[in-house]
């Protein structure tokens, strides 16, 4: 629990980096509403496949727009986690933006386990499906996904799993939720619940 309400995270990532895994580890901790309303639901709640919603999304922003207006809506409500590609750029009322990142070869992995196939061909889809959405990003909203120096934490997650990542953005919630005296203190950042 947090005492400040009400309290929005955005956390960010490209595929593969944890950012739903992660989003809905957090939510459960902190009791917060998790919003991650994705291009997978729309699909499944238009009765689309997934990836040809995908493609009909590279020459029609509508699919774009309508995501990322219905998740800030969804996470203005009220405390919230928004776990997004674009969270960290559209939700400007966010108490803590964070930024994930991994290796190529380690989302590729991640994203093999997850779906099967090769795994030389997730990694050849992985980069292109990055350039597409860089693409897309900067066409519709003129946002540099590759500029993320802004966020308030940015985590590699090479080498930690997505229970250590979410400890470490309760971790940082928590001292901000406190204010500056928590922020300000080492021992807020490794207090158990």
């Amino acid at each position: 629990m947090l005492n400040k309400e009400p309290f929005r995270i955005a956390i960010s990532g490209r595929s593969g980096c944890g950012n739903s895994s992660v989003s809905t580890i957090l939510s459960e901790r902190l009791n917060l509403k998790l919003v991650n309303y994705t291009f997978h639901n729309i699909a499944e709640d238009k009765g689309i496949d997934f990836k040809e919603l995908c493609q009909m999304a590279e020459t029609d922003p509508k699919w774009d727009y309508f995501v990322d207006e219905n998740q800030v809506k969804l996470a203005m409500e009220g405390s919230s986690v928004l776990g997004s590609r674009l969270a960290i750029w559209m939700l400007k009322e966010a108490d803590l933006k964070v930024f994930l990142t991994a290796s190529p070869e380690t989302r590729a992995g991640r994203i093999h386990k997850r779906e099967g196939g090769v795994f030389e061909q997730r990694m050849v889809e992985t980069a292109a499906r990055d350039e597409r959405d860089h693409n897309r990003y900067k066409k519709l909203y003129d946002i540099n996904n590759d500029d993320y120096a802004f966020a308030d934490l940015v985590i590699n997650t090479d080498r930690l799993d997505q229970h250590q990542v979410a400890h470490i953005i309760e971790a940082a919630a928590k001292a901000m939720a406190a204010g500056p005296s928590g922020a300000d203190n080492p021992s807020e950042f490794s207090k158990e619940d």
